[in-house]
This record gives structure tokens, C-alpha cells and sequence, in this order.
């Protein structure tokens, strides 16, 4: 059945969102590029993207419904129904998965008692598998509200879901303090984080994630270690052409061609 037209706003409501969203209009050049912050901004006013959010965003950018709409649905960071205050991404992606993830997600649903994107009965949490949270080095790893939490356990995480629903303080491994969701919403439509030291707090990449720049600039050079034959026991010897740091400069030796390390195929090439 045809759905019916999508209440609007309250007065006051409205009158507040439409301030801040011609703010956000006023910094492109394009009324249209202002989409994504529009969607941002009433996410974090229901803390998801509703019907009269969509239409919100449609009027104030000149859109359709339907442009809106193809946009709200295509990134996962729009919600499409009420969620929790506290959004926990599990990356179950192949290197957290290996690591830990899978165990880590199958653990906090038997724990809360909710399967992927659902939420539980006290509005607290939502729980949701994601793809990859761009922090492999850190493998495995679990969002809240897009704040990291690295090198996490089935142990950990059940901990930390705990934590959140009594609303005791919890610390992100790094990055800003924690949120809550429809607070994260308004920081990602561009408005300043006013939260005391906030903005400070968010600092860098981690040690994982800067070892390689300090490799490529010679800063640290860990003994080489070198890949045995097969039946014998592995060796610590300085790997030759070790100095080598980039696939740009000379080309290394490799197994075919190098007699002092024979490791190689088990077989002849057809057999």
C-alpha cells in the first residue's frame, strides 16, 4: 500500500533544523554536496534517518524524495530505523575475523540477546557486524559510535557492552571521549565538538600503524628474518638485499635465484 506523507517536524523543531542546515548549505558552492551533513544533521535529531528527515532534507536542497532516499540508503552510516544511543560495529572482516571478530560478534549477540542491527530492549545498544573498520594492525577491533576500541576479546567486549548499558564511563583505545550517538551525528554533520578537551583528546595513528612510514624512512630496522627450507629449523640471519626498503629501488634476490635460500615449490611446475 501507498505510504502516507511523512509527518513534519514540529514548529520548534523545524525551526531549529532549518537554522543549522542553511549553515551547513552556506558552505558549498553546490546546494547538493550539502546531502550527506543533511542527513548527518537529522540523523541526529531522531537518531536515525526517517521519512521526515528524507523530506526534510529534500525541501531545504531543491532534491526528490527519491534522490534523497537513494543516498540515505547507500551509505551504512545512516540508520533507516530507531537505534541505540551506543552503535557497536563488530568488524567481522577477514583479518578481524581470523583474529578474534567472528567470536567477539557470536559472543555480545548470545550476550545482549539481539542479532545483527538489532537493539536492545532498553534503547542502549545496537549491535552490527561491519566490513572493516580501516584498522587491521589493530585486528580485533570494535566501534562504538565510530570511536575505537583495539585488540579487543569475546572477554573485553563484553565488558565494554556492559559498561554501556549501566552508563558507566568508558575510554576509547584512541580518539576523542565517548558520545552518544546522535551527539556523534552532529560532529559528523560539521558542527565543532564543544565537550571540554574533546578536540585535543582525538590525537593520532598508533604505533602498529606507523611502524611501515618508520621502515621506509629508516628509523627502525628490525633484524630480517629469514624464511628456512623446509625440515629445518628457522634462522635469524640478516636477509641479503635486507636494505632494500621499497619494491622501487634494486630488486631483491628471490628463492629461483638465490642458492643460500632454496625455500620454494614443493614440485616441479605440472606436477
Amino acid at each position: 500500500m501507498p505510504q502516507l506523507p511523512a509527518p513534519a517536524y514540529p514548529a520548534e523543531v523545524r525551526a531549529r533544523l532549518e537554522a543549522d542546515a542553511k549553515e551547513v548549505i552556506a558552505r558549498y558552492p553546490g546546494s547538493r554536496s550539502a546531502l550527506l551533513p543533511l542527513l548527518h544533521l537529522v540523523q541526529s535529531e531522531e537518531g536515525y534517518v526517517s521519512r521526515t528527515g528524507m523530506a526534510f532534507c529534500a525541501e531545504m536542497l531543491d532534491l526528490t524524495t527519491a534522490e534523497v532516499t537513494a543516498v540515505a540508503t547507500f551509505y551504512t552510516m545512516y540508520r533507516r530505523r530507531p537505534s541505540g544511543d551506543y552503535q557497536v560495529g563488530v568488524c567481522t572482516n577477514t583479518l578481524c575475523a581470523v583474529m578474534g571478530g567472528d567470536a567477539i560478534f557470536d559472543r555480545l549477540k548470545e550476550h545482549l540477546g539481539v542479532g545483527n542491527d538489532e537493539t536492545t530492549e532498553d534503547g542502549k545498544v545496537t549491535l552490527e557486524h561491519i566490513e572493516c573498520n580501516a584498522a587491521c594492525d589493530f585486528a580485533p577491533v570494535v566501534m562504538v559510535n565510530w570511536e575505537f576500541f583495539d585488540n579487543q576479546t569475546p572477554e573485553s567486549a563484553t565488558q565494554l557492552v556492559d559498561d554501556l548499558i549501566a552508563g558507566r564511563t568508558v575510554e576509547p583505545t584512541r580518539g576523542a571521549p565517548l558520545c552518544t550517538y546522535k551527539e556523534t551525528a552532529r560532529i559528523l554533520a560539521g558542527f565543532p565538538d564543544e565537550r571540554p578537551g574533546a578536540v585535543e583528546a582525538t590525537g593520532g595513528a598508533g604505533h602498529a600503524s606507523l611502524i611501515g612510514l618508520k621502515l621506509a624512512k629508516g628509523e627502525a630496522a628490525p633484524k630480517a628474518r629469514v624464511v628456512s627450507p623446509r625440515g629445518e629449523a628457522p634462522t635469524d640471519r640478516p636477509q641479503k638485499g635486507a636494505e632494500h626498503l621499497s619494491s622501487h629501488d634494486a630488486p631483491q634476490q628471490t628463492s629461483a635465484s638465490d642458492p643460500d635460500h632454496p625455500a620454494g615449490p614443493a614440485a616441479e611446475e605440472g606436477e
